[in-house]
């Protein structure tokens, strides 16, 4: 119900139940001032910026209704029953693969073209806003979400979803980019508190967002569910207001997760435009109850309706749309997934399978694949490609057996068939990996094992055939232990959407040479993982105790040993580096170029990662990052020259003192990598980077900053040394550690000590001249 501070609506109600009872209406109700207690407008404005059902706005004020349904990897339309945790059935859409999976090709061109397919295919379903992509940060394999998350790197993540929104708006169709900010987790993911340092989250877990939003100007972001450090982010001020619109210059609408919105008036006033999915006139009530009383500007109801306005014109429908070409759409989630699967291993060549071999197919999951995660963005597929019907299609029935392996009944029995079918083979190529059920939005893993009966079927069937081959199907990492090493090559095939079988086969089969590189780390041991100690947390709060030092960033920077680093992945092909040069650009950008040549007889892709390793630092950095990279397609013999420009925030680190980008003024090195730890080849490159005026001391000050002025210090440690003695002069040389002793008391109190005794007016004099050199410096 609408709010009624003034009893004008229940008046009127009065007065209509007396004209229905043939009595007349009171005086009162009819002399009642109602345009000064119930203002229309206010309330047509409030109900706009709250869901009429689940997937669609209401409309009014001239402001037209739109649709908006769940993404990121396809369209899930849903008719009839309507719900966003995938528990109904939508319309048939092409599922392109998921972000873990698509995240490893590394490919922009490929991924803007998914995003306008994506569009092509949200505007002949009549939908105006696809609600993806999600780019939130895969701090830990554990997360139920990190089959929908593009990386563990911000910087990967940022370049692709960028892509992304691109290509889906360049059809007309809006993007909402999620989840706005620090969703890592599913536990207790509507109540958390993600408690993060303010680097981390400039450095690691905000930058993603900022790129696409400054890059791309997506129409919507989609708030998160959890809060950051203590505050939910739908009521954020800080996150909403501060930070995206005012420092980002963000202009566009920010909408509520499905749900997330604790307080509607607190969300309104930290800048969150537009509640979903509809609550009737619950949050209409609040809205109008807030301005009427004063505790809400009424400018924010403006605002907010405002940037819907601009959103529904932008992504207004035509009277007519065309179907999209299913065809053509099933062939490029065929050729995506191809370009997204990562060959992890592949000793004695024993991939791709050749004419003629006798091949084993082994698992159920080779005849009922696993191609995407479960909960709000399940996708109903146009067809479904199997694996086991395209590698017989490509290598002739007669010379593909086929064993389930492990399913419901004896799993004795499966497992010998599976054993006894890779002794009569050549090759057999086992299919492993997890269920919707293990990964899926509402919940996270509890550990990174494979199912027991997988791992079960791998020990029995390896070393039976001349070569064993493992495909992994899994939208989150797996362990490869204790397996590993008892199999000649292993296939990651992540969840790879409608056309996982013809991907698959493709480039087992060597029709597609793989160029997919692993987007996150491959540990050894779940207990390896930087976050391993902290995730989930307990009691309502998260604390991302591991700052900076996420996924690569942790392992290369302590030297532990993972099972595949981040960037690996192995191709049918060889490639070489030369002459790599590093040139200063400006103050704070340089441009790095470097020759990379196929050396191998098939034509492949090979991805160059530029990586940095900093200057030295006062604070303590990852001991690389990815600063760029670029996929190249090269024939055989064929090289090229990749040129990769490095911006100031390649640089940078996030300053938490002084609340600003920093960059360390030093010697960086640029390393050229076949992976986070493969380095090929190095240069270095020397920038100028950021340097402060001297700031002028008080008592407060610490002894530190005392010696360490430019002005000050000399002539403080000439001024102490001019009546020691020898003796107190050799003592200083000997003990140059003594000064380090005291360097974070502050001079007041140093000043006093016994021996020190730094007299008033001289710490006077040193202060003024400390505030002449700040002056000199402007």
């Amino acid at each position: 119900m609408l709010p009624d501070p003034a009893g004008v609506l229940a008046d009127w109600e009065r007065g209509f139940a007396a004209l229905a009872a043939g009595e007349e209406i009171p005086a009162e109700i009819l002399t009642a001032p109602v345009a000064e207690t119930v203002d229309t407008g206010l309330v047509e404005q409030a109900r706009l910026l709250t869901g009429r059902d689940f997937w669609s706005t209401n409309e009014g004020a001239g402001v037209a209704s739109m649709v908006m349904v769940d993404g990121p990897h396809g369209v899930r339309r849903q008719e009839g029953t309507a719900d966003n945790l995938g528990f109904n059935d939508s319309v048939p859409a092409t599922c392109f693969p998921p972000g873990a999976a698509i995240g490893s090709s590394w490919d922009r061109d490929l991924i803007r073209e998914v995003g306008t397919a994506l569009g092509r295919e949200a505007r002949a379903l009549r939908v105006n806003m696809l609600l993806g992509p999600a780019i939130n940060i895969k701090r830990s394999p554990l997360g139920g979400r990190t089959f929908e998350y593009l990386s563990e790197d911000p910087l990967l993540t940022g370049v692709l979803a960028a892509e992304y929104v691109h290509g889906v708006q360049s059809t007309g169709v809006g993007t909402s980019v999620k989840h706005f900010a620090v969703n890592s987790q599913e536990t207790d993911r509507m109540q958390v508190s993600a408690e993060v340092d303010d680097r981390a989250l400039r450095e690691i877990y905000l930058p993603a967002f900022e790129r696409v939003v400054t890059e791309a100007n997506p129409t919507s972001i989609m708030s998160a569910y959890n809060a950051i450090n203590g505050v939910f982010a739908s009521e954020n001020r800080w996150l909403l207001t501060e930070l995206l619109r005012e420092e980002w210059g963000y202009d566009g609408l920010v909408v509520s997760d499905w749900g997330a919105i604790k307080d509607r008036v607190e969300a309104l006033r930290a800048g969150l435009d537009l509640e979903m999915p509809g609550t009737g006139e619950e949050g209409t009530g609040a809205i109008v109850a807030a301005v009427r009383e004063g505790r809400l500007d009424r400018g924010a109801v403006d605002e907010a309706v405002a940037r819907l306005a601009a959103l529904v014109e932008r992504t207004a429908l035509p009277a007519e749309t065309e179907p999209f070409d299913a065809d053509a759409h099933h062939a490029l989630a065929r050729r995506a997934a191809a370009a997204s699967v990562v060959l992890l291993r592949n000793e004695h060549a024993t991939l791709p399978l050749v004419a003629g071999q006798r091949i084993a197919v082994i698992g159920a999951l080779a005849e009922h694949p696993q191609y995407q995660g479960g909960g709000s963005s399940h996708v109903n597929p146009t067809r479904l490609d199997v694996p086991l019907d395209q590698l017989r299609a490509a290598l002739g029935d007669d010379r593909v057996q086929y064993a389930p392996g492990y399913g419901d009944t004896d799993a004795d029995a499966l497992r010998q068939e599976a054993a006894d079918a890779a002794a009569e083979a050549d090759v057999a190529v086992v299919f492993v990996g997890l269920y919707e059920k293990d990964q899926s939005e509402g919940f996270d893993r509890t550990h990174i094992d494979l199912p027991a009966d997988h791992v079960a079927l791998i020990q029995a069937v390896a070393g039976r055939a001349g070569r064993t081959v493992v495909v992994l199907s899994n939208g989150g990492v797996v362990s490869l232990e204790p397996w590993h090493d008892t199999v000649d090559a292993i296939v990651e095939g992540w969840a790879l959407g409608q056309a996982v079988g013809s991907a698959l086969a493709d480039v087992l089969t060597g029709a597609v040479n793989p160029s997919g590189r692993l987007a996150e780390t491959i540990p050894l041991r779940l207990e390896d993982t930087p976050s391993y100690l902290n995730f989930p947390g307990d009691n309502l709060a998260v604390r991302y105790g591991e700052g900076v030092f996420v996924g690569y960033r942790y392992y290369t920077s302590t030297g532990h040993p993972v099972r595949y680093p981040f960037g690996h992945g192995l191709s049918y092909t060889t490639f070489a580096y030369d002459a790599v040069e590093a040139t200063v650009t400006g103050p704070d950008a340089a441009s790095v170029s470097v020759t990379v040549r196929n050396t191998g007889e098939v034509a492949g892709s090979e991805i160059v990662q530029v990586y940095l390793a900093p200057a030295r630092s006062s604070v303590r950095r990852p001991v690389r990052e990815l600063a760029g990279f670029a996929k190249v397609e090269l024939a055989p013999g064929e090289s090229a020259t990749v040129e990769i420009a490095l911006s100031r925030r390649s640089f940078a680190h996030w300053d938490a003192g002084k609340d600003r980008w920093w960059v360390q003024p030093g010697t960086y090195t640029v390393e050229i990598g076949r992976s986070s730890v493969d380095i090929a080849l190095a240069a270095d490159v020397a920038i100028e980077g950021d340097t402060d005026r001297p700031e002028p001391l008080t008592l407060g000050s610490t002894v530190g900053e005392w010696f360490g002025h430019p002005v000050v210090g000399p002539a403080l440690m000439q001024a102490m040394m001019a009546d020691a003695s020898q003796e107190q002069l050799d003592a200083a040389d000997d003990n140059g550690n003594m000064l380090k002793m005291v360097e974070s008391m502050p001079m007041g109190q140093f000043a006093r000590f016994p021996g020190v005794e730094i007299p008033d007016a001289a710490l006077e004099q040193l202060i003024e001249l400390s505030h002449a050199a700040e002056v000199a410096a402007l």
